[in-house]
């Protein structure tokens, strides 16, 4: 119903769900600068990092049955969620406490269990992470040079199609390791809240 009314009154607004899904570079590409003029409202849910990171003003953080503004980035989302994974153990910690020896025995093996489990997942997190930030700075370099006017000289043919190569096959490469990150890391949420 509430989607009718706005669909009704034609506001100025997008809603995009995973917009990005399927798409080459270059309509990526197109798609992020389109958005970034786009003088109107938009509401995005996306796992790409890039175009996040491009084409939001605000962040809303979904959690406990609530809706609320977030202050910060990516960076800052990936902190809380490590911080909402650290204040969870302490309870733990503080119900084995009042426990029998045997209690607390198998509340550490529990634990261990716990541990084995997840970490596969944390090192795959992990390893992603690694990737993107190095893509990251490879890309920023390419670019770097691609923005230099020089390389696009009749002279500098060669290593302006060189650069260009390398920016598409960074670029793939970045998308392709945000997306796994992002999937990789909620995997580990939802196998950490389960455990």
């Amino acid at each position: 119903m509430a989607l009718a009314l706005i669909a009704w009154r034609k506001p100025n607004l997008l809603l995009l769900d995973e917009p990005t899904n399927h798409l080459d570079l270059e309509v990526r590409h197109a798609l992020t600068l389109a958005l970034q003029s786009f003088e109107g409202a938009i509401i995005l849910v996306s796992h790409d990092r890039h175009l996040l990171a491009n084409s939001v003003d605000q962040f809303l953080l979904v959690a406990d049955g609530k809706v609320e503004e977030f202050s910060g980035d990516l960076d800052d989302y990936h902190q809380w969620l490590a911080s909402q994974r650290t204040e969870a153990k302490p309870q733990i910690v503080s119900e084995s406490r009042g426990a029998s020896a045997a209690d607390r025995k198998e509340q550490k093996r529990l634990e261990a269990e716990r541990r084995a489990k997840l970490r596969p997942l944390k090192q795959q997190v992990e390893k992603l992470e690694k990737l993107v930030d190095s893509t990251s700075a490879k890309l920023e370099q390419v670019e770097t040079q691609l923005a230099d006017p020089d390389i696009y000289s009749d002279e500098r043919k060669a290593k302006l199609k060189e650069l260009l190569a390398q920016q598409a096959k960074l670029s793939s490469t970045l998308n392709q390791a945000e997306n796994d990150w992002m999937e990789r890391q909620e995997e580990l949420d939802e196998l950490e809240a389960s455990l």
